[in-house]
């Protein structure tokens, strides 16, 4: 797979650099409508888990509290024993309620209970990077994140955790978290219609560590435009592909994590690692970023 990338300061315990192609795969789709419950079809659920790590596919971004507990389950159903060059990255920090709402966990013990059930669900004895996620649903706000940061930390320094990311953050955030602890990652809003993350963007490819933009192809609303749709017409590819394409060229940095349900929408996500967009169609896309904000 074209456009492999080491996950910049991310270490395996041996010392040697987690490598990693850039187009991993976002689990959340393993799961019901919203992430809540089963899929509809399990088996079609862990044919694309398998499809995926089979095209080169080596970084999965999932989390417990998807389903919740469902992706994680399926994930271990379909790959466990786990390939070597296998990354698979689980975030902590909140909860399902019966509702289908996403409020905050970050208690110590929150955060603690949160980390041994994504180890017990995926099978493992240790989880290769936790997402400290903060925030609201797509918004950062400016809390400090001491207190659960420390407390990842701790489980990391137990052996539990072997690198920590952060989600959902703020700059302001970032630099607190990096005072505190080796931060590989983080995992953010981000899509050619949301860039105002592109100052800490630029910030974290000076320092080689990793933006993983959530919602890269705009949520469960996808990014409507018509410069989008006429590039994907120009190009004679999807929209989505077009997005995702994109990404790739605006930072070295970025790892995708587009998820999908479908091996045919897969196979398209990641035929975009070699979909090269020309300069002026780069411009075009630029201003949706522009035109969104205004």
């Amino acid at each position: 797979m074209p456009h492999p990338a080491a996950l910049a300061g991310a270490l395996t315990p041996a010392g040697t650099p987690f490598v990693l192609n850039r187009m991993g795969y976002g689990a959340i789709q393993l799961t019901g409508p919203m992430a809540w419950g089963p899929p509809k079809d399990r088996n079609a659920a862990i044919a694309v888990l398998r499809e995926a790590v089979s095209l080169g596919v080596n970084h999965i971004d999932t989390s417990d509290y998807y389903g919740p507990r469902i992706a994680n389950e399926i994930i271990r159903e379909a790959l466990h024993p786990y390939p070597d060059n296998l990354v698979i990255v689980t975030k902590v920090g909140a909860r399902r309620d019966p509702d289908k709402s996403w409020p905050a966990a970050l208690s110590a013990r929150e955060l603690t209970d949160a980390v041994h059930d994504n180890l017990r669900r995926l099978g493992v004895e240790a989880l290769d990077i936790v997402n400290l996620r903060v925030g609201g649903a797509l918004v950062a706000n400016e809390t400090s994140i001491e207190a659960p940061l420390t407390t990842l930390v701790k489980l990391q320094e137990q052996g539990h955790i072997r690198h920590i990311g952060l989600s959902n953050i703020s700059p302001r955030q970032f630099v607190e978290g990096d005072r505190m602890a080796r931060i590989v990652c983080v995992q953010n809003h981000y899509n050619l219609a949301h860039r105002q993350d592109d100052p800490l963007i630029e910030n974290l490819a000076a320092r080689d560590i990793a933006f993983v933009p959530f919602f890269p192809l705009g949520g469960f609303r996808p990014v409507q435009s018509s410069r989008l749709e006429s590039a994907a017409a120009t190009l004679g590819v999807t929209t989505h592909q077009v997005a995702l394409a994109w990404l790739l060229q605006r930072s070295p940095n970025i790892l995708i994590i587009a998820g999908t349900s479908s091996i045919r929408h897969l196979r398209q996500n990641l035929a975009a690692a070699t979909l090269a967009l020309p300069t002026t169609v780069l411009t075009d896309l630029d201003a949706i970023g522009a035109e969104t904000a205004t």
